[in-house]
């Protein structure tokens, strides 16, 4: 019986171990996360500049890439070759920190965009992008103009 016992103690410490090491890792990602999102928030007000990666203007890829790198993350400079990088997220698994992208279609012309997701409460999500009329800033998601355009969201972290 008290073999038994011990080993019922051990499995159980082992378990609490486990579980705690994965409430560690999860704590590192968040913070890992939060500093790409901190990262994001300071180049709002930021104005839009096509091709541009730097406060005095930024594109929304260059924004995404930027950020991204201050938490050792290299990504390609376009939106569209962005997009091919990362793990495939749905629209009910998105969360702070993963990718945005979109496909604008208008007379003939298409483009692509992208911001990083900074908040999911229930249906409130925001993101952070380049707009090329507002600069950088923080938008609804959920806003029709952005929502029909949503192509795909990539998790990078």
């Amino acid at each position: 019986m008290r073999f038994i016992t011990n080993q019922v103690f051990f499995l159980t410490l082992i378990c609490l171990l486990s579980v705690n090491e994965g409430l560690s890792q999860g704590k590192k990602k968040r913070k890992v996360i939060d500093k790409a999102i901190v990262a994001a928030e300071s180049y709002i007000g930021t104005p839009y500049h096509y091709g541009g990666t730097s406060r005095k203007g930024i594109d929304c890829s260059g924004l995404i890439q930027n950020c991204y790198s201050q938490i050792g993350i290299k990504l390609p400079r376009t939106a569209k070759e962005q997009s091919k990088v990362g793990s495939s997220k749905s629209w009910g698994s998105i969360r702070p920190g993963d990718i945005v992208y979109f496909k604008f279609k208008q007379k003939g012309e298409k483009w692509y965009h992208t911001g990083m997701i900074t908040e999911v409460d229930g249906k409130k999500i925001k993101f952070i992008h380049a707009s090329t009329s507002r600069g950088v800033v923080e938008s609804n998601l959920n806003d029709d103009y952005y929502r029909k355009n949503v192509k795909k969201f990539k998790r990078v972290i």
